[in-house]
């Protein structure tokens, strides 16, 4: 195992991060552009999953006090999927079970696992060859997603919501990242959901219902069985032949409110501005 870099400062507000490689020229390089991060304060590595396993499961001094602070063990892991044994996307469904868990990047030389890697709560996704500026971008989202959580000194928080929040969709073999706030209605289409924006719709391969728990934060409302709408974009809720509808935006789209919704929407509305 390469030795664990450690900063000369103790300062529980930079991060603590764990590099997952199993080729050691390609650690070399993650660790040297992690501790060229003025952010990184300590970095640990493993060489496989198991080793990664161990390391957050260690009882020694600072990950005790990490967790007396109520700190997970390590804050971020950047993990290669391709590692023998356990695979990186297994690792990561392990960490993802703590409490408080770590914050997870991607390390890989292959691209068709993204879709993947967001679905588990990814922060991001770095192709090899490591590039310093592109690794400085992955722990930017990091430190943004760190400070939400906690405050300067450390103490949890309820988690912000993020404003770049992405999801990641497939169009002709191609992953996009589509921003939450560019997205206006969710349409529910069996283990998928289409995402509905200004520029056209997108299907991502989430759950209906897993967007409304991580999005409920975010102004958007359940409003049907299989529709789940941006608050902002509601600007008339009426009754048609059939029950409640909402109107979004300038009256181009026109969408059902289910009796079992109407008072929860009814109450955000209010609670919105009084529209």
């Amino acid at each position: 195992m390469i030795p664990v870099t450690v900063s000369t400062e103790d300062d529980t507000r930079k991060l603590v991060a764990l590099a997952v490689d199993d080729e050691r020229p390609g650690m070399e390089i993650l660790v040297r552009c992690l501790n060229n991060n003025p952010h990184i304060a300590k970095v640990r590595t493993a060489v496989d999953a198991s080793e990664a396993l161990r390391v957050i499961s260690t009882d020694d001094e600072d990950v005790r006090r990490r967790r007396e602070a109520g700190l997970p063990p390590i804050d971020v892991v950047f993990a290669d999927l391709q590692m023998p044994g356990l695979s990186g996307m297994e690792m990561a469904r392990v960490f993802t079970a703590l409490d408080p868990a770590p914050l997870l990047v991607f390390v890989t030389g292959y691209s068709d696992e993204a879709v993947h890697a967001f679905e588990l709560g990814a922060v991001d996704y770095v192709l090899k060859p490591y590039q310093q500026d592109r690794l400085d971008q992955a722990v930017e989202r990091v430190v943004g997603l760190y400070a939400a959580r906690y405050n300067s000194d450390a103490t949890p928080q309820q988690p912000e919501q993020d404003d770049t929040e992405v999801i990641a969709v497939e169009l002709g073999g191609v992953t996009k990242l589509v921003r939450r706030t560019d997205v206006r209605w969710v349409e529910a289409h069996g283990d998928y959901v289409r995402l509905y924006t200004n520029d056209g719709s997108h299907l991502a391969r989430t759950p209906l219902s897993q967007l409304e728990e991580q999005w409920a934060g975010s102004g958007f409302v359940r409003i049907h069985r299989s529709y789940l709408v941006a608050l902002r974009q509601i600007t008339e809720l009426r009754m048609g032949q059939g029950g409640y509808q909402v109107v979004i935006g300038d009256g181009e789209q026109i969408l059902p409110v289910s009796r079992r919704h109407t008072r929860q929407l009814k109450d955000r509305i209010t609670g919105a501005g009084g529209r």
